[in-house]
């Protein structure tokens, strides 16, 4: 006898539970092309001018120059950083390799706040704190476990007698890796770098703490919603909620292809 919960019923709570995670983003994407002057539910009429409002203000558009130069820069040096340190977790035993990667990951348990102070009272005192490089070095704090957390089990999934093949055909281990290893990970990397990117363009609480007065795109809406609530706020949310949608697919596109591949060479070896 099979206990559980009929699928019709697991069908339509799943179907609630996402019409509940959605049910905000149904009412802000029609917001944002509301006719009012003021945030309205729903919308008296249709217009395009909160949009225009956004890409005609030079502050939102240098808001969001640098939320995307910071996320760049950050999500680049955390897929290289946190990528050598799955890496090396992954392709060498040794005695307390458990709690190394346990503090990898520490800073996605620490709340981010406790993490933001930290940095704030240390790029204080090393003349870092409200220059770009500081807020960099900040999102990379941020990012890097993400990274991390993804490709370890790539990395400690791959078959490494793709490895031993190469090297015994007289490739050296530089060769093996840029031709053998990294070509067939590519995927999951590129889709941690996204990940990456999205959670360096989002991060608020650290850009409040080290920014200075390089405003984000998270920080500049933080500001604009303490003085007073812009509906210029739902159309970036709007746009957000696009790209980030577009990023998402890409993420599960890349690790889709990562997977693919990884199910060909075990193929290729079972034959």
């Amino acid at each position: 006898m099979k206990f559980g919960m009929p699928r019709f019923m697991l069908s339509f709570y799943s179907l609630s539970v996402l019409a509940f995670l959605f049910l905000p983003i149904l009412v802000v994407i029609p917001m944002s092309f509301s006719s009012a002057s003021s945030l309205q539910f729903p919308p008296p009429g249709f217009s395009l001018r909160w949009y225009a409002e956004f890409f005609s203000n030079p502050e939102w558009i240098k808001a969001t120059q640098t939320s995307f130069l910071v996320a760049f820069f950050a999500s680049l040096s955390a897929i290289i950083l946190g990528g050598l340190a799955a890496y090396g977790l992954s392709r060498w035993q040794f005695r307390g390799r458990n709690v190394l990667l346990a503090q990898f990951i520490a800073p996605m348990i620490i709340p981010t706040i406790i993490s933001a102070v930290a940095m704030y009272m240390v790029f204080a005192k090393v003349g870092l704190l409200g220059s770009i490089i500081g807020l960099v070095l900040g999102h990379i704090v941020v990012t890097v476990p993400f990274v991390v957390l993804i490709l370890f089990p790539v990395f400690e999934n791959f078959d490494i007698r793709l490895e031993l093949a190469a090297r015994s055909l007289g490739a050296s281990k530089v060769t093996t890796f840029f031709r053998i290893f990294l070509p067939n990970v590519l995927p999951s990397v590129l889709g941690a770098w996204f990940f990456a990117f999205m959670i360096s363009f989002d991060e608020l609480v650290v850009s409040l703490f080290l920014s200075g007065r390089n405003l984000t795109l998270p920080k500049k809406i933080y500001n604009e919603l303490i003085l007073q609530i812009n509906p210029v706020i739902t159309a970036i949310s709007t746009l957000l909620i696009g790209f980030t949608a577009i990023v998402l697919l890409i993420i599960a596109w890349l690790m889709n292809q990562g997977e693919s591949q990884s199910k060909g060479l075990e193929g290729l070896f079972r034959t």
